[in-house]
This record gives structure tokens, C-alpha cells and sequence, in this order.
């Protein structure tokens, strides 16, 4: 019976989609911060916008992984061992950029808060990239035997496919964080960021077509190229509506060019969960690297009920904080007083 694998597969997919759009602008701030900020005070202008939300959506990243152990163990362990050198990195990103949120304020000296932001915007930058290459490999190949096992070196993931996938997810994240503090800001930054979209999307955004089409043009269904047809829609209006200067329908736009090209690819790909890039036949399916029924089972009572919670808890935080902010109203950095040594 493939019902359930099918359906988990498809609730992998939502969660990768849920991740990419709430951590991607994340991310695609902590970018900005490296190499469009002006001063301290635009920086931590750009980390309040994320600052009540931040760790709320990498939880997206540990449900997905977690999903897919549970679900596709076979997948899971053929996955995270096969990559297990870029993810290790993108671990280490995730570490220094959380680290360097909750540190640089506490810097004492300027250099020290620059020495953060840098490291902040080089782990934003590096989580985006392996975690993009990740996807492309997920969906384009990796070299498996017949019995899962990944063939050759350390750098066998290595490929142009994994390229163009990490910079696909760079670039997307690039520009929804632009979007998104366009969105979340008023003031200098605000028109900076609609500039800054105007100019980077058109290049910025190439990468994740190159990807969709790589996946999709492999014999799909007329539905994956409607899908297709629905991304690219969805990254005119954002742009155009970006230099209408409507914040809110560029946001929209460019999520729907996410939403519906990964949908395109989860759907091109289906029912392949892992392709072998030595032999198809020893491709991954849900059919073969999949839990038990009763296991599937089990989880799809506890998504029923964890699911619309997650949803309605993350939908309220972000109406609880959605009023823009503006450089005037950070207040000035305070100096960090050094401890007293008791004698």
C-alpha cells in the first residue's frame, strides 16, 4: 500500500518548503547584514526583524530531518552518510550564526562586534549553500550501489548539480531576505532593500530555474510543468510589484516561486526519494526505503494533531510582531561593563 508513504513524502516535502520560506529570509538577513548595512545601528536594526522568530523556524530544519529518519529510515541513512562532510559544515553554519546572534551584542569593542556580524553572515551563508546542495542531491543523484551504500571519496557528492542547487538556495534567500526586511523595515533600509531586489533578483534567482528545469525535464507530468508555469508567474509579480513599491505582494510572489518550483521538483522526482546516479535501479522509493504501515500509522495520528499546533503557534507569532521597524527607534548600543574581580 503506498498511501502512506505517499503521504509522508508529501508532508517531507511541506516541511522542506516550510523551512526554505521561514528560514530563508532568515538567512537571507544574515547576509544582508555582511554586505548591505551601513552602520552598527542598521545591523541590529536587521537583527530585531528576526530576532522574535529566528530559532522558531529552524525548528522546520529539525522536523524535516526528524520526519525523515521516522518515515524513510533507509533514505535517512543513506542521505546523512552519504553527505556527511557537508553536513557537518552546514551544522557548523547553523552553530556560528546562532552564536553570533546572541554574542555580537555582548562584544565590547567594535572590532569584536564586526568580528560576529562576519561570522554571522558567513554561517548564513554557509547553511543556505550545503543545505542547497543537499536538495539538488536529493533530487538529481548520488552514487549508490544496490545495497545504498554511497561509491567513492569524501567529495563524491561533489557535482555541478550540487553547485547549482546551494546556489540556488543562496540566491533565493538573498533576495526573500530582502523582501522580507523591505517588508519589515521603514526608512533608508527600506528603499535600500527595494533597490537591492531590483538588481540582484533577475541574477540572483537564475540558479533555482536551472535546478527546476534540470529535475522537471526529465519526462514529468503536465502538472510539475504547470507548476513551473506558476513559479515563474509568481517571480514576476514580485518583482514588478517590488518596484511598485507593494512590500507585501513582493513577499508573496517570490514564496510562490519557491512553493510551486519545489513542489515541481518533489512531484518530478516522486516516487524516487534518493535517485542512484550509477544505476536506476538502485534508486531509493518510497516504496523500498519507507517504514512500516503501522509505524506511518502511528506518525500520521501525531502530525494530525502536531501540525495545525506548530501552525497556529508560528501564524500567531508573527502577527504578534508584525509592525515594521526603523533605525530611530533602535536605541544605542550600551558599553559592556567588564566584571569586578573580587579581591
Amino acid at each position: 500500500m503506498d498511501f502512506l508513504p505517499t503521504l509522508w513524502f508529501v508532508l517531507i516535502a511541506f516541511l522542506w518548503i516550510g523551512y526554505l520560506l521561514l528560514d530563508g529570509f532568515d538567512l537571507g538577513v544574515g547576509m544582508h547584514m555582511l554586505v548591505s548595512t551601513r552602520s552598527e545601528k542598521e545591523r541590529r536594526l536587521l537583527l530585531n526583524t528576526i530576532g522574535p522568530v529566528w530559532d522558531g523556524n529552524e525548528v522546520w530544519l529539525i522536523t524535516a530531518g526528524a520526519a525523515t529518519f521516522a518515515a524513510f529510515p533507509v533514505w535517512y541513512a543513506t542521505l546523512f552518510s552519504g553527505l556527511y562532510l557537508p553536513l557537518v559544515i552546514v551544522l557548523l553554519a547553523l552553530i556560528v550564526r546562532a552564536v553570533s546572534i546572541e554574542y555580537r551584542g555582548k562584544a565590547a569593542t567594535e572590532r569584536g562586534r564586526r568580528v560576529w556580524h562576519v561570522l554571522l553572515g558567513a554561517g548564513s551563508f554557509g547553511a543556505a549553500f550545503g543545505i542547497g546542495a543537499m536538495l539538488a542531491i536529493t533530487t538529481t543523484g548520488l552514487p549508490i550501489d544496490e545495497n545504498a551504500i554511497r561509491v567513492g571519496g569524501a567529495f563524491a557528492w561533489f557535482s555541478l548539480e550540487s553547485v547549482i542547487g546551494g546556489l540556488a538556495v543562496v540566491g533565493f534567500c538573498f533576495v526573500h531576505g530582502a523582501t522580507f526586511l523591505a517588508l519589515k523595515t521603514d526608512g533608508d533600509i527600506r528603499y535600500r532593500m527595494r533597490r537591492i531586489i531590483r538588481l540582484s533578483a533577475p541574477v540572483a534567482l537564475l540558479p533555482i530555474v536551472v535546478w527546476v528545469l534540470i529535475v522537471v525535464a526529465d519526462g514529468s507530468s503536465l502538472t510539475a510543468y504547470g507548476l513551473v508555469g506558476v513559479a515563474a508567474s509568481g517571480a514576476v509579480i514580485g518583482w514588478i510589484a517590488n518596484r511598485a513599491g507593494r512590500e507585501g505582494w513582493a513577499f508573496t510572489g517570490f514564496s510562490v516561486l519557491l512553493t510551486a518550483g519545489a513542489s515541481a521538483i518533489f512531484l518530478a522526482a516522486y516516487p524516487v526519494v534518493l535517485p542512484s546516479s550509477i544505476d536506476a535501479a538502485y534508486d531509493l522509493t518510497i516504496q523500498n526505503a519507507s517504514s512500516s504501515d503501522y509505524t506511518l500509522g502511528v506518525m500520521t495520528i501525531v502530525a494530525a494533531i502536531g501540525i495545525p499546533v506548530l501552525l497556529v503557534y508560528q501564524g500567531w507569532s508573527y502577527w504578534v510582531f508584525r509592525k515594521r521597524l526603523t533605525a530611530a527607534a533602535i536605541p544605542d548600543a550600551q558599553p559592556v561593563v567588564p566584571a569586578v574581580k573580587r579581591p
